[in-house]
């Protein structure tokens, strides 16, 4: 496993100090089975300010279309052959199709009842039940033969700052035969890594991280946690990888209620911070796939300016498609490991 890096200076004279020479290091890291290269950069403290989330929250529960006085009434219904009575429901969870649809196969699945969470309350036993209910909905569709069920993709948008316009606690999932781009551009490069190798590169990457160690943070039953070495996110980000698992559809409950958990531990550290907000998104082949392993990728969200409002995507990241991260994934992963009890 070959972890590239090229690293860089920045000289200036500095005004503060009566323009003495200041050398700032920044480092382009390339990821180690696409080549995409990420930039770390822009280093600062990991603090952030939280918001006045009463004030976020206040009035939005007489118009959100997901409580339960609504959902039933607000929300769409899939076509019969495919969901016959409407809407799907488990205990106070609904899924329906998604109003604003990034495929063929798109919905919204609920967390439940609740209007607002704060990202320290979830439980892994409410994460695991809303991941699962999504799963029954994905056999549904396979179950179905549609000619999209190939790739089924559970998508999490956590509070405004990842993009969320809806504050009640919600999953987009969907089903797709088109891979997006960075999934697509993974299956490829992995089917490739094992053509040369002979060895796949997820059991691989696994296998080096827990010997290094300073990326590595946890199994819980056959899920492996660890820091991505060139994040996509400005506070890193986390990938879960299950061990002998290709699909969506192979995971089971133990393996959901794994994920769930190592997800709740990223949550208290990520809340330490200050960090409220997070992209979660699921990387999938399908069963034939065997030079694949589902993963999955959790990014937190943030701000460049809080004060300003200023997002944490710029020109580096919407124009070039380059990421930026502003500490070092290994800085970031001594944090996170604290919430993880040694296994």
């Amino acid at each position: 496993m070959n972890f590239e890096a090229i690293t860089k200076e920045t000289i200036m004279r500095n005004p503060q100090k009566n323009m003495a020479e200041r050398r700032l290091p920044s480092e382009i890291r390339i990821d180690p089975l696409t080549g995409r290269t990420a930039r770390v950069c822009h280093f600062m403290e990991l603090k952030w300010k939280k918001p006045d989330f009463d004030a976020w929250v206040k009035g939005t529960q007489s118009w959100c279309p997901f409580c339960p006085d609504k959902v039933m009434t607000l929300t769409p219904c899939f076509p019969g052959d495919l969901v016959p009575e409407g809407r799907l429901q488990r205990d106070d969870m609904v899924i329906f199709p998604n109003i604003a649809p990034y495929d063929s196969i798109s919905a919204v699945a609920t967390f439940g009842a609740r209007h607002f969470i704060p990202m320290t309350a979830f439980t892994s036993e409410r994460i695991a039940a809303a991941l699962d209910f999504a799963l029954e909905f994905f056999r549904r569709v396979a179950r179905s033969s549609h000619s999209e069920s190939v790739y089924h993709m559970i998508h999490w948008n956590y509070m405004p700052p990842s993009g969320s316009t809806v504050l009640h606690p919600h999953l987009q999932v969907f089903s797709s035969s088109t891979a997006p781009n960075l999934m697509r551009r993974e299956l490829v490069d992995s089917r490739r890594y094992q053509e040369k190798n002979g060895t796949i590169f997820w059991d691989d990457l696994v296998a080096a991280e827990r010997k290094a160690d300073d990326r590595y943070l946890a199994k819980i039953g056959r899920t492996h946690f660890l820091s991505a070495y060139a994040p996509m996110g400005v506070v890193g980000d986390v990938l879960a990888v299950v061990e002998d698992v290709r699909c969506t559809l192979q995971l089971s409950e133990d393996d959901l209620m794994d994920i769930a958990a190592g997800i709740v531990s990223l949550l208290g550290e990520y809340d330490k911070m200050g960090l409220y907000s997070f992209n979660m998104g699921f990387f999938t082949g399908t069963p034939a796939d065997d030079h694949f392993r589902f993963h999955l990728r959790l990014s937190p969200r943030t701000f460049f300016s809080q004060q300003l409002g200023t997002p944490d995507v710029g020109a580096m990241q919407y124009l070039l498609n380059e990421s930026v991260c502003l500490a070092y994934p290994e800085t970031i992963n001594a944090s996170l490991k604290k919430g993880f009890t040694p296994m």
